[in-house]
């Protein structure tokens, strides 16, 4: 991972080698306390980390503190344009405040805000987006990778000056390119915690791609301290494109890898149809194992190699099921996924034995 420094966001730290946590934003009007706190219970319970949360008017700052007081997660207040909606979220609990040097970048606002956040240990993210640049930045850069990292850091550094140096940044376009090109010359120019996403990127699965293509990148680049897979969708399904996003490039190992072959006119059984099956069958199974479903003994365990379980095809009636690579028993194909779950708990012990 890239050596950023370390901020708490509540209970939550990021930075400075912790994992890389998962966010997404409640879309509930923050007034209606009972709404919003029913959804920020759903992305806790789908294993959101951090919820942010926008508080646009005056009328909300009561349900917000309330959320603040009873959220089973770290609240961040999203503010727009009214630095003093920032300071009442901060005397609210919030637990971290994202503004856009794009619509509050008076001074004077700036230094009283960070000056009530370093009083109240309250971290600020900058948050920079493409289609929001200061006037300024893009009349001497246009709206480039460049003219986004250029405004972060010129707010981190009025921050900074106000004594404030619990920050992070992110700098987010809706082209999946100019946000990775952004994050890249981010990295490489300071230490701060970086927020990665790809900002207004659709919903579906194409939103999911462009966004994977983006961050999956970064990350495998050590690029990302926090992260949210922006989607026109339920928050919810941002949440598990996040988790499926880290458990992809491996920073995750809290679950059951099924991996299979992709078949071909060797195949002998129906090995898209079990390794579906056992996907559900194991789908809230938290061991870190991995389970291959190989069609044919020419990709057998050879191309399994490195699976805790294996099941290699032999006929259409008969797989062998091979357990940290010795083979283990021959079955038919329908008595796979029953065998394959059972011998999961076994195997995790035999793992954790080996490894001390």
């Amino acid at each position: 991972m890239q050596n950023t420094r370390q901020m708490k966001i509540g209970n939550i730290v990021i930075g400075g080698g912790a994992p890389v946590a998962v966010q997404s934003m409640t879309n509930t009007p923050t007034a209606d306390y009972d709404a919003t706190y029913r959804q920020v219970c759903a992305l806790a319970q789908a294993g959101c980390d951090i919820v942010r949360v926008t508080l646009n008017h005056e009328g909300a700052v009561e349900s917000f503190a309330k959320l603040c007081a009873t959220s089973p997660v770290p609240i961040v207040a999203d503010i727009h344009y009214n630095a003093r909606l920032a300071m009442a979220a901060v005397e609210a609990g919030a637990s971290k405040v994202r503004i856009n040097p794009g619509n509050i970048s008076r001074v004077a606002d700036l230094k009283e805000l960070a000056k009530l956040c370093a009083k109240c240990g309250v971290g600020i993210r900058i948050g920079v987006n493409m289609g929001s640049l200061e006037r300024a930045v893009v009349e001497e850069y246009g709206r480039t990778a460049r003219a986004m990292v250029v405004s972060a850091l010129d707010q981190a550094a009025l921050l900074e000056g106000f004594g404030l140096h619990d920050i992070c940044i992110s700098v987010k376009s809706s082209d999946p390119k100019e946000t990775f090109d952004a994050y890249r010359m981010l990295a490489e120019s300071c230490d701060y915690p970086l927020h990665i996403g790809v900002t207004e990127a659709g919903g579906g699965e194409r939103a999911i791609y462009k966004s994977f293509d983006c961050l999956g990148g970064l990350l495998h680049l050590g690029i990302g301290d926090t992260l949210r897979v922006s989607l026109s969708d339920d928050p919810v399904e941002e949440v598990r494109a996040g988790i499926e996003l880290l458990r992809a490039v491996g920073l995750r190992r809290d679950y059951v890898d099924v991996m299979g072959c992709p078949t071909c006119g060797r195949t002998t059984y129906d090995v898209v149809g079990i390794s579906a099956a056992l996907r559900e069958a194991v789908a809230s199974n938290k061991s870190s194992l991995k389970v291959a479903v190989m069609g044919c003994v020419v990709n057998g365990l050879g191309e399994a190699g490195d699976a805790d379980i294996a099941v290699v095809g032999l006929t259409r009636d008969k797989v062998d099921i091979y357990v940290l690579g010795e083979r283990r028993m021959t079955l038919s194909p329908d008595e796979v996924v029953e065998a394959v779950c059972g011998l999961i708990p076994t195997v995790e012990k035999q793992k954790e034995a080996r490894n001390g």
